[in-house]
């Protein structure tokens, strides 16, 4: 039986990479605020996310498809108004809210619009787009502080989330995950100075991301993980 996979912010980037992967073997219903890009193998539903309401009735109808497994990669890390901060004297204020408005209020809307069907969905496995840094035990560095700040809120959201459904579904496995440095455009400014062979093409993300959902068990339940499924310290 062929397995359904939904990708929310499946327009670009990894998120679309991922859909095009599955596509090839399993059924794939994409929830995007863009336009559909009328690829083959891929329903398309376009979220806007102008009020709940809207959203509510876009992820109804994905979820009539009973996806086994379910993505979030909504996510930003900069844009045309702001690059990450290398110090908090640079931090505005109004551009954290924009941060946490991107990294955790939607994936927050749409895991609250998901939450009925994942705590019924046996062995459903849910897969959030983190990154390392938001690992406040990793983190040595410092800076980019809209981004670690709105990421590591984002994992605890994750931990939350998966506390309340594992009490009502104990097959169910949410996770966050951090991708890898892959080019795209939240990394392009920041490829310069990487390591050869650090940088993966989005499609090599989605590979290695699809392995890890593949493996994913209950007992991981709340975990943010790397890209290659080991665990990060929180």
């Amino acid at each position: 039986m062929t397995q359904s996979v939904c990708i929310i912010g499946g327009g670009s980037g990894i998120g679309l990479a991922l859909a095009q992967h599955y596509a090839e073997t399993h059924t794939v219903v994409v929830i995007s605020r863009q336009p559909s890009l009328q690829l083959p193998g891929i329903r398309w539903i376009q979220d806007p996310l102008t009020s709940e309401t809207t959203s509510a009735e876009r992820v109804a109808t994905a979820l009539a498809q009973q996806p086994d497994i379910i993505f979030i990669c909504n996510g930003v890390l900069h844009d045309n108004q702001a690059m990450p901060e290398k110090t908090i004297r640079q931090l505005d204020i109004n551009q954290l809210a924009v941060r946490f408005a991107s990294n955790v209020q939607v994936p927050a809307l749409y895991l609250k619009l998901l939450f009925g069907y994942l705590y019924k969905r046996p062995a459903v496995k849910l897969l959030v787009l983190s990154a390392k840094v938001g690992s406040i035990g990793d983190n040595m560095l410092g800076g980019w502080y809209s981004y670690r700040i709105s990421k590591a809120a984002l994992n605890m959201l994750i931990k939350n989330v998966s506390i309340e459904v594992g009490r009502l579904n104990k097959t169910a496995v949410i996770v966050s995950i951090h991708p890898g440095t892959t080019d795209t455009q939240l990394s392009a400014p920041f490829q310069h100075n990487l390591p050869a062979g650090q940088l993966q093409s989005p499609l090599a993300t989605a590979k290695r991301l699809a392995a890890v959902a593949a493996g994913l068990t209950a007992g991981q339940s709340g975990a943010l993980l790397n890209w290659d499924g080991t665990a990060l310290p929180w």
